[in-house]
């Protein structure tokens, strides 16, 4: 029997565990303190004859077990069923996407960033059967989602892809390039590409060289080019100011377009100024279709049997049963017969 966590990251939580006995420590050295500042031993006895430690105890762990369910519920633990007999060809497509903020120029409307998005979108219609990774990347590049045929949830991550998901700025294509290819099959030196969408801002030359060696291994770079060679400023959302440099002076971000027209080159792709969002996705579709396609195994199509719902159920049991729990001592009423 396979089981695996969904969300595995979540078990990160269970560090809250510690942290609850911890509590549970100082309170039973709060309750000790107290007594010892009354004084009086008789006394004492008298107010705390009816509080039962032990029932103290099993409320702590009533709470703390609860509080490991629910992590264990939301990391949801699933067990592999059978694979669904679906066979399909595709390709593995990674989409890398320049969130830096001089994707907000308006040289393109309404900016460049949400003329990008609308490209991804138009792309994910004509690559239905293939699976798609996204990249986002400014000053650093992250892996958003790895490859998977579950566009419906790529569609979700593009839209909120913007400059405040990579705060470091700039425009580190070399890693965009580099993170798109740690999703690839390694194995294989065919049916992958990247598809890079970006104004190119920054001069990387790191990239070049880079995308010689992916071109080796098997890799097509097709690049997008977004903005003019006029260039434009750059709205500050924050500020809602235009950018300015040490000096004061307006920053104007232009497009790149001989380093980007480079790096397709390198690997037998093609580089695609964007004018008209179908044109491009069409040009691209085109080009991807010369690939060959390989047979895909896709874990979208494995069943998985859930078993959050009893990790959370018996959480709120040991809530509610925790909650009518006294810490008193029970009473047993005997009746002389």
């Amino acid at each position: 029997m396979n089981f695996r966590f969904q969300h595995i990251e979540y078990l990160i939580a269970l560090i809250v565990v510690p942290l609850l006995v911890l509590l549970y420590w100082q309170s039973l050295r709060w309750k000790k303190k107290t007594a010892a500042k009354i004084g009086n031993p008789k006394l004492v006895q008298e107010l705390i004859g009816n509080y039962a430690p032990f029932h103290f105890l099993l409320k702590f762990i009533a709470i703390a077990a609860a509080v490991v369910l629910v992590i264990l519920g939301a990391a949801n633990l699933q067990q592999q069923g059978v694979m669904d007999q679906v066979q399909r060809k595709g390709l593995d497509v990674v989409i890398a996407i320049d969130v830096s903020k001089s994707m907000l120029a308006e040289d393109i409307k309404p900016n460049r960033l949400e003329r990008a998005r609308q490209v991804v979108y138009r792309l994910m219609d004509q690559l239905q059967d293939d699976r798609i990774g996204l990249v986002l990347f400014a000053g650093r590049a992250y892996m958003q989602m790895p490859l998977t045929s579950d566009h419906g949830a790529a569609r979700m991550y593009v839209q909120q892809a913007g400059p405040d998901v990579v705060p470091t700025q700039g425009t580190v294509i070399a890693e965009a390039l580099r993170m798109s290819n740690t999703a690839f099959n390694s194995k294989e030196r065919k049916y992958k590409s990247i598809i890079l969408i970006t104004d190119g801002e920054d001069h990387d030359p790191e990239a070049l060289e880079l995308s010689k060696k992916l071109a080796d291994n098997g890799v097509m770079i097709n690049t997008v080019g977004i903005g003019s060679a006029e260039g434009s400023p750059i709205l500050d959302p924050g500020t809602n100011e235009y950018k300015k440099d040490e000096a004061g002076n307006t920053v104007i971000s232009k497009l790149n377009e001989s380093e980007l027209q480079q790096l397709a080159a390198n690997t037998k792709g093609l580089y695609v100024h964007l004018e008209d969002i179908n044109t491009a996705v069409d040009v691209i579709a085109k080009q991807l279709s010369t690939i060959e396609q390989d047979s895909l195994e896709d874990s979208a199509f494995k069943n998985y049997r859930n078993y959050f719902q009893w990790f959370l159920g018996l959480a709120l049991l040991l809530l509610v049963a925790e909650f009518f729990f006294p810490e008193k001592k029970w009473k047993i009423s005997r009746t002389d017969a």
